[in-house]
Protein backbone atom coordinates (compact mmCIF):
# COMPACT_ATOMS: atom_id res chain seq x y z
CA UNK A 1 0.00 0.00 0.00
CA UNK A 2 1.04 3.56 -0.78
CA UNK A 3 1.70 5.50 3.16
CA UNK A 4 -0.12 8.60 4.08
CA UNK A 5 2.45 11.09 2.55
CA UNK A 6 2.59 9.67 -0.57
CA UNK A 7 -1.10 9.32 -1.03
CA UNK A 8 -1.65 12.18 -0.43
CA UNK A 9 1.24 14.27 -2.14
CA UNK A 10 1.93 12.10 -4.84
CA UNK A 11 -1.43 9.60 -5.15
CA UNK A 12 -4.18 11.84 -5.42
CA UNK A 13 -3.33 14.65 -7.26
CA UNK A 14 -2.88 11.69 -9.70
CA UNK A 15 -6.18 9.82 -9.29
CA UNK A 16 -8.00 14.05 -9.19
CA UNK A 17 -6.72 14.83 -12.51
CA UNK A 18 -8.04 11.34 -14.00
CA UNK A 19 -11.35 11.90 -12.67
CA UNK A 20 -11.28 15.32 -14.04
CA UNK A 21 -10.59 14.00 -17.41
CA UNK A 22 -14.01 11.89 -17.22
CA UNK A 23 -16.22 14.57 -15.47
CA UNK A 24 -15.90 18.42 -17.04
CA UNK A 25 -18.86 19.77 -15.16
CA UNK A 26 -21.01 16.73 -13.99
CA UNK A 27 -21.84 13.18 -15.03
CA UNK A 28 -24.86 14.14 -17.18
CA UNK A 29 -26.13 10.35 -17.02
CA UNK A 30 -26.17 9.75 -13.71
CA UNK A 31 -27.83 13.31 -13.16
CA UNK A 32 -30.48 11.97 -15.64
CA UNK A 33 -31.41 8.93 -13.99
CA UNK A 34 -30.61 9.55 -10.07
CA UNK A 35 -31.52 13.22 -9.63
CA UNK A 36 -31.22 12.97 -5.45
CA UNK A 37 -29.28 11.02 -2.91
CA UNK A 38 -29.56 7.21 -2.99
CA UNK A 39 -27.62 4.84 -0.95
CA UNK A 40 -26.84 1.67 -2.69
CA UNK A 41 -23.98 -1.03 -3.39
CA UNK A 42 -22.77 -2.93 -6.20
CA UNK A 43 -19.91 -5.58 -6.30
CA UNK A 44 -16.46 -5.82 -7.65
CA UNK A 45 -16.25 -8.85 -9.43
CA UNK A 46 -12.85 -10.63 -11.04
CA UNK A 47 -13.94 -11.85 -14.82
CA UNK A 48 -10.93 -13.69 -15.00
CA UNK A 49 -7.64 -15.76 -13.04
CA UNK A 50 -4.87 -13.30 -12.06
CA UNK A 51 -2.68 -10.81 -9.44
CA UNK A 52 -4.68 -8.47 -8.12
CA UNK A 53 -3.40 -4.63 -7.59
CA UNK A 54 -4.51 -1.59 -6.64
CA UNK A 55 -7.21 -1.82 -4.13
CA UNK A 56 -6.12 1.09 -2.48
CA UNK A 57 -6.20 3.18 -5.56
CA UNK A 58 -9.31 2.15 -6.46
CA UNK A 59 -10.97 2.91 -3.37
CA UNK A 60 -9.43 6.17 -3.29
CA UNK A 61 -11.24 6.78 -6.30
CA UNK A 62 -14.43 7.00 -4.61
CA UNK A 63 -13.20 8.86 -1.27
CA UNK A 64 -12.00 11.29 -2.89
CA UNK A 65 -15.62 11.93 -4.75
CA UNK A 66 -17.13 11.12 -1.37
CA UNK A 67 -15.64 10.41 1.44
CA UNK A 68 -18.61 8.30 3.25
CA UNK A 69 -18.51 5.80 0.96
CA UNK A 70 -17.45 2.30 2.04
CA UNK A 71 -15.76 -0.31 0.61
CA UNK A 72 -15.35 -3.75 2.13
CA UNK A 73 -12.54 -5.89 0.38
CA UNK A 74 -12.16 -9.63 0.64
CA UNK A 75 -8.70 -9.69 -1.02
CA UNK A 76 -5.78 -7.69 -0.53
CA UNK A 77 -2.80 -6.41 -3.18
CA UNK A 78 -0.94 -9.47 -4.35
CA UNK A 79 -3.38 -12.54 -3.89
CA UNK A 80 -4.28 -14.48 -6.68
CA UNK A 81 -7.92 -14.11 -7.84
CA UNK A 82 -10.26 -16.18 -9.98
CA UNK A 83 -12.77 -15.96 -12.04
CA UNK A 84 -15.86 -14.88 -11.00
CA UNK A 85 -14.62 -14.38 -7.55
CA UNK A 86 -16.43 -11.51 -5.33
CA UNK A 87 -13.44 -9.26 -4.36
CA UNK A 88 -15.46 -6.30 -2.61
CA UNK A 89 -18.46 -4.39 -1.93
CA UNK A 90 -19.05 -0.92 -2.56
CA UNK A 91 -21.38 1.23 -0.59
CA UNK A 92 -22.46 4.60 -0.83
CA UNK A 93 -24.73 7.28 -2.43
CA UNK A 94 -25.47 5.75 -6.13
CA UNK A 95 -24.64 8.95 -7.63
CA UNK A 96 -20.99 8.65 -6.96
CA UNK A 97 -20.59 4.96 -7.03
CA UNK A 98 -22.02 6.09 -11.14
CA UNK A 99 -19.57 8.76 -11.06
CA UNK A 100 -16.47 7.04 -10.23
CA UNK A 101 -17.01 3.23 -11.44
CA UNK A 102 -14.98 4.25 -14.64
CA UNK A 103 -11.54 5.53 -13.30
CA UNK A 104 -11.84 3.42 -10.17
CA UNK A 105 -11.94 0.24 -12.55
CA UNK A 106 -8.98 1.47 -15.41
CA UNK A 107 -6.82 1.62 -12.31
CA UNK A 108 -7.71 -1.47 -11.04
CA UNK A 109 -7.83 -3.00 -14.55
CA UNK A 110 -4.56 -1.76 -15.68
CA UNK A 111 -2.17 -2.76 -12.26
CA UNK A 112 -3.77 -5.88 -11.57
CA UNK A 113 -2.64 -6.86 -15.50
CA UNK A 114 0.78 -5.90 -14.97
CA UNK A 115 1.14 -7.17 -11.62
CA UNK A 116 -0.49 -10.09 -13.37
CA UNK A 117 2.11 -10.53 -15.92
CA UNK A 118 5.07 -9.45 -13.99
CA UNK A 119 3.88 -12.89 -12.15
CA UNK A 120 4.22 -14.76 -15.18
CA UNK A 121 8.04 -13.45 -15.77
CA UNK A 122 8.92 -13.79 -12.39
CA UNK A 123 8.25 -17.20 -12.06
CA UNK A 124 10.47 -18.14 -14.87
CA UNK A 125 13.34 -16.75 -12.74
CA UNK A 126 12.51 -18.92 -10.04
CA UNK A 127 15.58 -20.48 -8.17
CA UNK A 128 18.00 -18.29 -9.96
CA UNK A 129 19.83 -15.87 -8.61
CA UNK A 130 18.49 -12.54 -11.44
CA UNK A 131 16.29 -10.21 -10.28
CA UNK A 132 13.59 -8.96 -12.43
CA UNK A 133 14.20 -5.00 -13.23
CA UNK A 134 11.41 -3.05 -14.56
CA UNK A 135 11.79 0.31 -16.78
CA UNK A 136 11.19 3.82 -17.48
CA UNK A 137 8.52 2.53 -20.15
CA UNK A 138 5.22 3.55 -18.25
CA UNK A 139 2.63 5.80 -19.21
CA UNK A 140 2.97 9.12 -18.61
CA UNK A 141 1.29 10.39 -15.50
CA UNK A 142 1.16 6.45 -13.86
CA UNK A 143 4.23 5.62 -13.01
CA UNK A 144 3.73 5.41 -9.66
CA UNK A 145 0.67 2.77 -10.07
CA UNK A 146 2.44 0.87 -12.53
CA UNK A 147 5.86 0.23 -10.58
CA UNK A 148 4.02 -0.24 -7.23
CA UNK A 149 2.38 -3.21 -9.68
CA UNK A 150 5.72 -4.40 -10.74
CA UNK A 151 6.35 -4.97 -6.87
CA UNK A 152 3.49 -6.78 -5.93
CA UNK A 153 3.24 -8.71 -9.15
CA UNK A 154 7.38 -10.22 -7.46
CA UNK A 155 9.69 -7.75 -9.79
CA UNK A 156 11.78 -4.82 -8.84
CA UNK A 157 12.20 -2.00 -9.80
CA UNK A 158 14.77 0.04 -11.65
CA UNK A 159 15.58 3.41 -11.01
CA UNK A 160 12.45 5.95 -10.40
CA UNK A 161 13.11 8.20 -12.47
CA UNK A 162 15.94 10.57 -14.33
CA UNK A 163 16.77 12.27 -10.77
CA UNK A 164 16.92 8.61 -8.85
CA UNK A 165 20.33 7.45 -10.88
CA UNK A 166 22.96 7.28 -13.49
CA UNK A 167 22.40 5.48 -15.98
CA UNK A 168 24.80 6.58 -19.52
CA UNK A 169 22.88 4.89 -23.01
CA UNK A 170 24.23 5.28 -26.02
CA UNK A 171 23.50 8.58 -26.67
CA UNK A 172 24.81 10.01 -23.48
CA UNK A 173 28.06 8.57 -24.49
CA UNK A 174 27.89 9.70 -27.71
CA UNK A 175 27.39 12.96 -26.54
CA UNK A 176 30.27 12.58 -23.84
CA UNK A 177 32.56 11.14 -26.70
CA UNK A 178 33.41 7.65 -25.07
CA UNK A 179 32.47 5.50 -22.70
CA UNK A 180 35.45 6.23 -20.36
CA UNK A 181 34.84 10.32 -20.95
CA UNK A 182 30.87 9.95 -19.97
CA UNK A 183 32.03 7.90 -16.57
CA UNK A 184 34.65 9.95 -15.73
CA UNK A 185 32.09 12.86 -16.29
CA UNK A 186 29.43 10.91 -14.40
CA UNK A 187 31.73 10.60 -11.17
CA UNK A 188 33.10 14.11 -11.12
CA UNK A 189 29.09 15.32 -11.24
CA UNK A 190 26.88 12.98 -9.55
CA UNK A 191 27.06 12.52 -5.53
CA UNK A 192 29.40 9.87 -4.69
CA UNK A 193 25.93 7.83 -3.26
CA UNK A 194 24.66 7.20 -6.95
CA UNK A 195 25.69 4.00 -8.71
CA UNK A 196 27.19 4.77 -12.47
CA UNK A 197 25.78 2.11 -14.67
CA UNK A 198 26.34 1.81 -18.03
CA UNK A 199 25.07 0.37 -21.41
CA UNK A 200 27.24 -1.86 -23.77
CA UNK A 201 26.63 -2.98 -27.12
CA UNK A 202 29.60 -4.73 -28.11
CA UNK A 203 32.49 -6.45 -26.08
CA UNK A 204 34.56 -2.79 -27.10
CA UNK A 205 32.41 -1.13 -24.73
CA UNK A 206 32.80 -3.83 -22.22
CA UNK A 207 35.49 -3.48 -21.85
CA UNK A 208 36.12 0.19 -21.45
CA UNK A 209 33.43 0.32 -18.69
CA UNK A 210 34.88 -2.00 -17.17
CA UNK A 211 38.15 -0.17 -16.78
CA UNK A 212 36.25 3.10 -16.37
CA UNK A 213 35.52 1.75 -13.24
CA UNK A 214 31.80 1.21 -13.76
CA UNK A 215 29.13 0.14 -11.06
CA UNK A 216 26.86 -1.37 -12.80
CA UNK A 217 26.87 -3.01 -16.89
CA UNK A 218 24.27 -3.18 -18.93
CA UNK A 219 24.50 -5.76 -21.75
CA UNK A 220 21.67 -4.60 -24.63
CA UNK A 221 20.80 -6.21 -27.57
CA UNK A 222 23.67 -8.70 -27.43
CA UNK A 223 23.44 -12.44 -28.36
CA UNK A 224 23.99 -14.66 -26.06
CA UNK A 225 27.54 -15.80 -27.17
CA UNK A 226 28.54 -11.93 -27.18
CA UNK A 227 26.91 -12.06 -23.34
CA UNK A 228 28.66 -15.01 -21.96
CA UNK A 229 31.70 -13.58 -23.30
CA UNK A 230 31.01 -9.98 -21.58
CA UNK A 231 30.09 -11.82 -17.97
CA UNK A 232 33.75 -13.78 -18.14
CA UNK A 233 35.67 -10.26 -19.03
CA UNK A 234 34.00 -8.53 -16.37
CA UNK A 235 34.18 -11.29 -13.68
CA UNK A 236 32.67 -9.80 -10.90
CA UNK A 237 34.32 -6.06 -11.43
CA UNK A 238 30.65 -4.84 -11.91
CA UNK A 239 27.11 -5.85 -11.27
CA UNK A 240 25.74 -7.22 -14.58
CA UNK A 241 22.41 -6.44 -15.83
CA UNK A 242 20.93 -8.02 -19.26
CA UNK A 243 18.00 -5.70 -21.65
CA UNK A 244 16.72 -5.82 -24.86
CA UNK A 245 13.28 -6.40 -25.82
CA UNK A 246 12.90 -9.39 -22.82
CA UNK A 247 9.56 -10.85 -23.21
CA UNK A 248 7.71 -13.59 -21.00
CA UNK A 249 7.99 -15.49 -24.22
CA UNK A 250 12.24 -15.41 -24.43
CA UNK A 251 13.54 -14.93 -21.11
CA UNK A 252 13.86 -18.32 -20.79
CA UNK A 253 16.92 -18.18 -23.11
CA UNK A 254 18.62 -15.86 -20.67
CA UNK A 255 18.46 -17.62 -17.47
CA UNK A 256 21.75 -19.76 -17.88
CA UNK A 257 23.96 -16.72 -17.78
CA UNK A 258 23.65 -16.37 -14.03
CA UNK A 259 23.45 -12.54 -14.30
CA UNK A 260 22.35 -9.61 -11.54
CA UNK A 261 19.45 -8.57 -13.07
CA UNK A 262 17.44 -8.47 -16.47
CA UNK A 263 15.17 -5.82 -17.10
CA UNK A 264 12.00 -5.86 -19.71
CA UNK A 265 9.95 -2.73 -20.58
CA UNK A 266 7.50 -5.18 -21.47
CA UNK A 267 6.22 -5.70 -17.79
CA UNK A 268 4.52 -2.08 -18.34
CA UNK A 269 4.00 -1.25 -21.72
CA UNK A 270 2.91 -4.72 -23.08
CA UNK A 271 0.87 -6.12 -19.89
CA UNK A 272 -2.90 -6.83 -20.89
CA UNK A 273 -5.51 -5.56 -18.78
CA UNK A 274 -7.48 -7.94 -16.33
CA UNK A 275 -10.75 -8.08 -17.03
CA UNK A 276 -12.56 -7.29 -13.57
CA UNK A 277 -15.97 -5.72 -13.26
CA UNK A 278 -18.54 -3.53 -11.16
CA UNK A 279 -21.87 -5.96 -11.33
CA UNK A 280 -25.22 -5.95 -9.39
CA UNK A 281 -25.59 -2.30 -8.19
CA UNK A 282 -28.96 -1.87 -6.27
CA UNK A 283 -30.33 0.82 -3.63
CA UNK A 284 -29.97 -0.21 -0.30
Amino acid sequence: MFDPVTLKLNVDPLILSAIREDITSEDVTTNSVMPNAQMGEVNLICKQDGIICGLQVFERVFTLLDENVKVEFFVKDGDKVTNGQLMAVVRGDIRTLLCGERTALNYLQRMSGIATYTNSVASLLAGTKTKLLDTRKTTPNNRIFEKYSVRIGGGNNHRYNLTDGVLLKDNHIGAAGSVTNAVKMAKEYAPFVRKIEVEVENLDMVKEAVEAGANIIMLDNMTHEQMKEAIELIAGRAEVEVSGNVTKENIARLTDLGVDYISSGALTHSAPIMDISLKNLHAI
